[in-house]
């Protein structure tokens, strides 16, 4: 990036820069723009046709939207993935709090052997893993549940986000934890009031990164969920949709920009967090 920059003036960089987002946006563009024309439209002329006339309002419609949420499961499947991502979230994030914490300033036996074990678990594959754990949900019945999916989702994303948590409150200076300890705060008392105020942009991080994984999951869902439409969240109905309407491509748009609108927002939302607390995570430790 510096001998780009160093190679161009700073005007061409910005133009270079301008014209790959536009065509990285480009896709999303034309997925909008389809979610809001007709089904005759869609099939005889391309998204583009409607730039002549950008501001021509009588080729949008919002039949799209009302179809796939009223018609076609959505709605249900927008309240399953709330249910499902939103403990998901919270679960792994409070644990790997917690375990970043003990992994960085608490002293006992095995501390860096265990924190090893839980980063190497980063590199398994997630499919060695749906067998063995699939027949113990069957067993405990949690299988096609709420709380099977939890505990799946939870598991998964702890190695990753104690990692990321780790790096940064190890980098945490340690006057302030001397400091707490002088003034007779418990390690609650610390934790809950000196580390988690400060790791406010790392925890915003992982916040991010798993409320999207979780939203956004496909194969987990399929597999601990099942088929079943009554805990089906939003990919899995999507899925459904490209399977029984795959010609009606104006309901897949809409549906998949209903599934875009959560994940957006949460992303907005915390983005100020998001870029400080990665380089943190990324440099100290």
């Amino acid at each position: 990036m510096k001998l780009l920059k160093r190679a161009l003036p700073r005007t061409t960089l910005h133009a270079v820069i301008i014209g790959i987002a536009l065509i990285w946006m480009l896709p999303t563009v034309g997925l909008l723009i389809t979610s809001f024309r007709s089904p005759q439209d869609v099939a005889h002329t391309g998204w583009w046709t409607t730039l002549a006339h950008p501001f021509n309002f009588t080729q949008y419609t919002l039949h799209n939207y009302e179809t796939v949420i009223t018609k076609n499961g959505m709605g249900r499947a927008f309240i399953n993935s709330l249910i499902i991502t939103i403990p998901s979230t919270i679960l792994p994030v409070l644990l790997a709090a917690f375990a970043a914490y003990a992994f960085a300033w608490m002293k006992f036996p095995g501390r860096k052997t265990l924190f090893m074990v839980v980063v190497a678990l980063l590199v398994i594959p997630l499919q060695m893993t749906f067998i063995p754990v699939l027949r113990i949900f069957n067993w405990l019945h949690l299988s096609g549940t709420f709380p099977g999916i939890w505990l799946a989702h939870t598991s998964y994303g702890l190695p990753l986000t104690v990692y990321l948590l780790h790096n940064f409150i190890a980098g945490l200076p340690r006057d302030l934890f001397d400091s707490a300890a002088i003034d007779g705060a418990s390690t609650l008392q610390t934790f809950f009031r000196l580390v988690i105020p400060l790791s406010v942009p790392a925890i915003a991080s992982v916040v991010i990164f798993q409320f999207i994984w979780v939203w956004n999951d496909l194969l987990v869902a399929l597999i601990y969920l099942g088929g079943f439409r009554s805990v089906a969240p939003l990919t899995l109905q999507v899925a459904n949709l490209v399977g029984s309407r795959g010609q009606d491509w104006e309901l897949l748009t809409a549906a998949a920009f209903v599934s875009m609108a959560l994940p957006l927002f949460v992303f907005f939302s915390l983005q100020r967090y998001f870029v400080r607390g990665i380089l943190a995570g990324s440099v100290k430790g």
